[in-house]
C-alpha cells in the first residue's frame, strides 16, 4: 500500500508545480500583449554598459509617445540632455536646437541610447523562451533575435519590470535597474 502511495504523492506534486509554472508563463505573456497594446510607457533607467576595454554608466528616461520613442541622457551630467528621437527607419540626436540625423541603427550594433527602444521591443515582440523565479521576483528571458536576448525581472504582484539584461551572443551588453515604470 505505501508503495502505491509514494508515485500517486510524486505525481501529485508534479502536477503542482506544473501549475504554478503555467500561471507565471500566462503571466509573461499578458504582460507582452499589453505592452504591445500601448501607445504611451514612461520610465527610467540606470543603465551599466560593458565594453571590451571600459564600463560605462548611463541615466536614461525613455518615453514613448504615439509611435514615437525617445531617449534623454540624465547622467552622466557632462551630457546630461541629449535626446535620441527614433520613428520608423529614422533615428536623430537632439540637442538644444541641433538636430543630427544619424539614419538607422544597425541591426547589429547596441549602444546605450538603443539599449531602451530594444528591450522594450524584446519585451514586446520577443519569444519567451523561458521563466523562472530570482530572489523573491518572477524572470523571464525574452528572445528578440539569434544573438540578442533580453533577461527581465518583475515584481511579482504588479509584474512591473525592475531589472533587466541584454546578452549579446550570451554575454551580458548591458544591465538595466528600471525604476518609475508607468
Amino acid at each position: 500500500m505505501k508503495r502505491l502511495r509514494i508515485p500517486i504523492l510524486l505525481l501529485f506534486c508534479l502536477l503542482l508545480c506544473g501549475c504554478g509554472s503555467s500561471g507565471a508563463r500566462s503571466r509573461c505573456r499578458a504582460f507582452s500583449e499589453q505592452l504591445a497594446a500601448r501607445e504611451t510607457l514612461h520610465f527610467t533607467a540606470q543603465l551599466r554598459t560593458e565594453y571590451p576595454d571600459r564600463t560605462a554608466a548611463f541615466k536614461l528616461q525613455y518615453a514613448m509617445e504615439d509611435g514615437e520613442q525617445a531617449v534623454t541622457v540624465k547622467e552622466p551630467e557632462s551630457i546630461a540632455g541629449i535626446r535620441a528621437r527614433l520613428l520608423p527607419g529614422e533615428t536623430r540626436l537632439e540637442y538644444d536646437d541641433l538636430i543630427l540625423d544619424v539614419g538607422n541603427l544597425d541591426d547589429r550594433g547596441l549602444s546605450p541610447m538603443a539599449a531602451l527602444p530594444t528591450l522594450v521591443e524584446a519585451m514586446r515582440s520577443g519569444h519567451l523562451d523561458s521563466f523562472w523565479k530570482e530572489g523573491g521576483e518572477l524572470a523571464a528571458e525574452f528572445v528578440l533575435t539569434d544573438e540578442l536576448r533580453a533577461q527581465v525581472r518583475f515584481e511579482p504582484e504588479s509584474m512591473t519590470p525592475t531589472h533587466a539584461e541584454l546578452l549579446r551572443a550570451d554575454t551580458v551588453a548591458v544591465y538595466c535597474d528600471i525604476t518609475d515604470w508607468r
